[in-house]
This record gives C-alpha cells, sequence and structure tokens, in this order.
C-alpha cells in the first residue's frame, strides 16, 4: 500500500499582491484518487501548483510525508510526485519516445545511468496511453488530443507515489477522456498511485473519484466522497448554477443535470388549455 503522505496546513498562495488560494488544510487520502472541482478562476490550479512545490506558499505549508515540501531536495521530490501541468511545452522538435523519457530522469544521478527498467517504464507508459506507435514522431507535429496522451505517458513514466493532473482531460474527445481517467483508475487499482487531479466535469468527477475537494473563492468549502459532497443546493451554490441530481445509471455516482432557460420538460399542469375547453 502506497504510505506517501500530503497534506497542507494554512495553505495561501498567490502572484504578486493577489491571494489566489487562502488558508487551505487538507489531508489528501494516500492511495485513493481525488478530484479538485470548482468554478473557473477559483484557485484549483494554483493549489496543485502549491501541492507541486512548482509555487511557493505567502503563508502556511505543504507536507510531503510530514515534511514542508520546500525544504526537502528537488531530486527526492521528483521521484516521490509527479505532475502534469496545464499545455505544458515541448522543446522544439523532441520526439514522442524522447519526451516521455524525461519521465525517468528523477531516477538518473551521477553513478545511476539509464538502465533496462528505464526502457521497461517508459515502453509501459507509452502502451498504456496509446502512443506507442507515435513514439518516433515529433511531439510538434501530433494533434492536441495525441500530445496530451504523450504527457500523461511521460508522468506516467516517472512512476511517483503520487500524481498531479491539471486537467488531464484537456483537448481529448468524450471517448479519449473516459479511457485516460480509466487508465488512472488502474494506475490506482495496481499500484496504489495517489492521484490527485483537476477536473471541470464534475460528472466524470463524481464518477472516479473517491474523495472530492470542492473550491470556491480560493477556500475548500465541501470536501469528502461524491456522494457526500455534491447535491442540488452545493452544486447550485459553487456554479450559481440550477440543477437536479440524480443517480448515474452506469455508476451510480451523482449525476448534475444543469437546468438552463430552455429545454424544460412541460408537464400536463404547465399546458395552456386548448380551446375545446373554454366556455361554449
Amino acid at each position: 500500500m502506497n504510505e506517501t503522505t500530503l497534506h497542507t496546513e494554512g495553505l495561501r498562495l498567490g502572484y504578486g499582491s493577489r491571494t489566489v488560494v487562502d488558508g487551505v488544510s487538507v489531508r489528501i487520502p494516500p492511495g485513493r484518487i481525488t478530484m479538485v472541482v470548482g468554478p473557473n478562476a477559483c484557485g484549483k490550479s494554483t493549489f496543485l501548483r502549491g501541492l507541486a512545490r512548482l509555487l511557493g506558499p505567502v503563508a502556511g505549508a505543504v507536507y510531503l510525508d510530514g515534511k514542508d515540501i520546500c525544504s526537502l531536495p528537488s531530486r527526492q521530490v521528483a521521484t516521490r510526485l509527479g505532475i502534469l501541468p496545464q499545455s505544458p511545452i515541448a522543446p522544439e522538435g523532441i520526439t514522442v519516445v524522447d519526451l516521455v523519457g524525461r519521465g525517468r530522469h528523477p531516477h538518473q544521478g551521477w553513478f545511476r545511468q539509464w538502465t533496462p527498467a528505464d526502457d521497461e517504464a517508459v515502453a509501459a507508459a507509452l502502451a498504456a496511453t496509446g502512443t506507442l506507435e507515435l513514439a518516433e514522431r515529433p511531439v510538434d507535429e501530433l494533434s492536441g488530443g495525441q500530445r496530451q496522451r504523450v504527457w500523461i505517458a511521460m508522468a506516467l513514466a516517472q512512476r511517483t507515489d503520487i500524481l498531479l493532473l491539471d486537467e488531464p482531460t484537456t483537448y481529448l474527445d468524450v471517448a479519449h477522456q473516459v479511457e485516460v481517467l480509466d487508465l488512472l483508475a488502474d494506475l490506482n487499482a495496481s499500484e496504489g498511485t495517489t492521484v490527485v487531479a483537476v477536473l471541470h466535469d464534475l460528472n466524470l468527477a463524481c464518477r472516479y473519484a473517491d474523495h472530492l475537494l470542492a473550491m470556491k473563492d480560493g477556500r475548500v468549502v465541501a470536501e469528502g466522497p461524491p456522494a457526500d459532497v455534491v447535491d442540488e443546493r452545493t452544486v447550485t451554490e459553487l456554479f450559481a448554477m440550477p440543477c437536479r441530481v440524480i443517480e448515474d445509471p452506469v455508476s451510480g455516482t451523482p449525476l448534475v443535470v444543469p437546468v438552463g432557460r430552455h429545454h424544460v420538460r412541460k408537464t400536463a399542469a404547465d399546458a395552456p388549455a386548448s380551446a375545446s375547453s373554454g366556455p361554449r
């Protein structure tokens, strides 16, 4: 079982004088899948950057195995915690296999060179993401969806105890979104990898999460199993969107049905009286 722990205490993050994440104290359940949800600009991606030590805290701290992550050597952090940021940029002309191979760099050192285990990790990551046939192609020649799967392969090749992903289904059609999330669920089930992902699709988040963190205005306003967090009141408050929450017929998890100004089913009580029903 994965024993690596990650938690925050009073975490405050920002850019310049602007606070984006304000006083967040959470514990990421080890060996589970946590999805971070919330409206645009609520601080989800900034929170993930803070967890990954890509953004230093203004106040509070992130703790990896009980130690302030900012005090740990970079290589030690990189071998325990991997991240796929939003819209990563590949070096010009790099091939798919070389980019995925960079996921193994944290495991290299002065006296530890490339080994057959690294080859196996790269090949397994390419196969798992369906990108093996793209291995020799330049990354900048790929479609958006192909590139996204290659970046996920690089993160998988790193083989860390904790994997942080910011919108991993960006650019993917619905079928590939489900494939990627199935892949993360398989990784979690087989390796015990702790997965933390920012996801916009609330229904997919409910389907795949063991634990939800719901954010609004830089704070975590609700957390727990999807069935305990996602109800009509909470979704309406988070997204300012009237909705109905029903049971997903496939997974049994909460399914959010938005209520807009159109396409509302009318009942017999709502129908106008017909001309024949009036007085004669």
